[in-house]
C-alpha cells in the first residue's frame, strides 16, 4: 500500500474467501452471521471450513481490515470454493453479502468477475461475492 500510495495508485482488488465475511479482526465488527447464508452453509459448512482454516481465515480478515482502513479505492472479493472449470459468465455478485447456494465458482469466471469490478464504481470501498 506504501508503494501504491508513493505512485499516486488507488485502485485495488483482492480475493478473499466466501466465509472470512463472519471472521473478526482487529477493528473490524462482524455480523453473528454473514448476510446471505443459508441455513445449511451458516449451520454446517462455513463452521467446519472456519474450523479447518482458522488461521487462513484469521490472515485474509486482517488483509481486509487492513485495506478497509487503507484510504485506497480497495474491493475485495469473496469467492467460494474455486474450479478449473471454464468461463462460462454464468455468475452471479452481491455487495455486501455471501450468495445463497454460492458454493462454487471458476477461476476463468472469477477473472472475467475481477476485470469488471475495476472500472465498476459501485464496488469501490465494498466487499464483493461472486459465484454461480
Amino acid at each position: 500500500m506504501d508503494a501504491m500510495r508513493a505512485q499516486g495508485a488507488r485502485r485495488i482488488l483482492a480475493i478473499s474467501a466466501a466465509p472470512v465475511a463472519g471472521v473478526s479482526a482487529p477493528g473490524r465488527p462482524v455480523p453473528r452471521h454473514a448476510p446471505g447464508e443459508g441455513p445449511f452453509m451458516r449451520y454446517i459448512l462455513t463452521p467446519l471450513l472456519r474450523a479447518g482454516l482458522r488461521q487462513e481465515y484469521a490472515d485474509l480478515a486482517r488483509m481486509e481490515a487492513v485495506l478497509a482502513g487503507s484510504g485506497l479505492d480497495w474491493t475485495v472479493v469473496r469467492p467460494p470454493r474455486l474450479t478449473d472449470k471454464p468461463a462460462t459468465h454464468a455468475y452471479r455478485t452481491a455487495l455486501g453479502a455471501n450468495l445463497p447456494r454460492g458454493l462454487k465458482i471458476s477461476r476463468a469466471d472469477l477473472a472475467h468477475a475481477m476485470l469488471g469490478m475495476l472500472t465498476d464504481q459501485s464496488t469501490i470501498k465494498q466487499y464483493v461475492a461472486v459465484a454461480y
